[in-house]
């Protein structure tokens, strides 16, 4: 197969004559002489058979053709960097990838902001994430299919960091029937209602959260999807404070009157899958799942303090 006809250096050398100006003040920021300079385009549009170039006064033009191919030339020195970085990067230990497992109960927002934290520093390491529910997560640690884990369950033979604590609220639309009682709620009233639950992302260890036996129940993959079954007056659910926490300000969730605090709450658990041999991407990723996990530990709503927002 027939190799490019034209250098990187030669794409550099063109943009540095059009960002500086012209030929002479390329040799500078180059560090090359001026003639160097100008046989290294000329020899470029030689190669191509297009006139890229055109001088107006004492400035260096583009012409049409020279505008299209610098744009494109500007991606592929960009996408040069990037490969350098990943070399070095696998020089130092950097891993090509981070393969990641967070439970769907861990805020999307916080992982977001762990995300958004991590690719500046990546190094051009490549990620891939799982959004799992339940024993999801625990499960990919076992079948080693993930590096680094956010998940209720530390498995057998891991060690689990706790990484944030999660409370569980009861709510429904304002205008379904558990809140048209006039009383409190009991048991045998929310078993004669229909229940979402979450259904159990893993395989082996596949059970539904929350389900109290109702003879009414939709089990649905995600967090969000429950959320918006709700919103849309069907059924009733526990779900994260987290997520209560806008639709009770906005009036489409309302927490249930419930004659019992019937709490849930549980705790997400950071779980490497072999930390003594992970590299620092993989360490990075779980420094700053860590630093806003804190931050949102801080600002999380009590199921109390959501009640009395109604």
């Amino acid at each position: 197969m027939r190799g490019p006809r034209v250098t990187l250096e030669q794409w550099r050398t063109l943009q540095t004559v059009v960002d500086s100006g012209g030929y002479a003040q390329a040799a500078e920021a180059l560090h090359k002489s001026q003639s160097s300079i100008s046989y290294t385009v000329a020899k470029l549009q030689e190669q191509l058979g297009l006139e890229l170039l055109k001088i107006e006064g004492r400035r260096a033009v583009l012409t049409p053709a020279g505008e299209t191919l610098l744009r494109r030339s500007r991606h592929l020195i960009d996408q040069a960097m990037q490969l350098e970085q990943v070399a070095s990067g696998l020089e130092q230990g950097w891993e090509a990838e981070v393969r990641l497992a967070v439970d769907g109960a861990f805020p999307k927002t916080a992982l977001i902001q762990a995300l958004q934290a991590f690719l500046p520093h990546s190094r051009g390491t490549r990620l891939t994430l799982r959004e799992e529910i339940l024993s999801g997560a625990s499960e990919a640690l076992l079948e080693r299919k993930v590096d680094l884990a956010v998940t209720p369950w530390v498995p057998p033979g891991f060690m689990g960091e706790t990484l944030l604590d999660i409370h569980f609220i009861a709510v429904a639309h304002p205008a379904h029937p558990l809140h048209q009682l006039g009383r409190k709620i009991t048991t045998h009233d929310l078993s004669q209602q229909m229940q979402l639950v979450i259904k159990d992302s893993g395989i082996k260890q596949n059970r539904d959260n929350g389900w109290l036996g109702s003879d009414q129940r939709w089990t649905v993959t995600s967090l969000e999807s429950a959320r918006q079954l709700l919103e849309n007056q069907l059924g009733f659910a526990w779900i994260t404070t987290f997520d209560a926490v806008d639709p009770i300000r906005n009036g489409t969730l309302k927490p249930l009157d419930l004659d019992v605090d019937y709490t849930k709450h549980g705790t997400l658990y950071l779980v490497y899958a072999q930390k003594d041999i992970c590299g620092p991407a993989t360490h990075l990723m779980a420094e700053n799942l860590k630093q806003v996990a804190r931050a949102f530990m801080q600002a999380q709503p009590s199921c109390s303090e959501l009640r009395t927002q109604e």
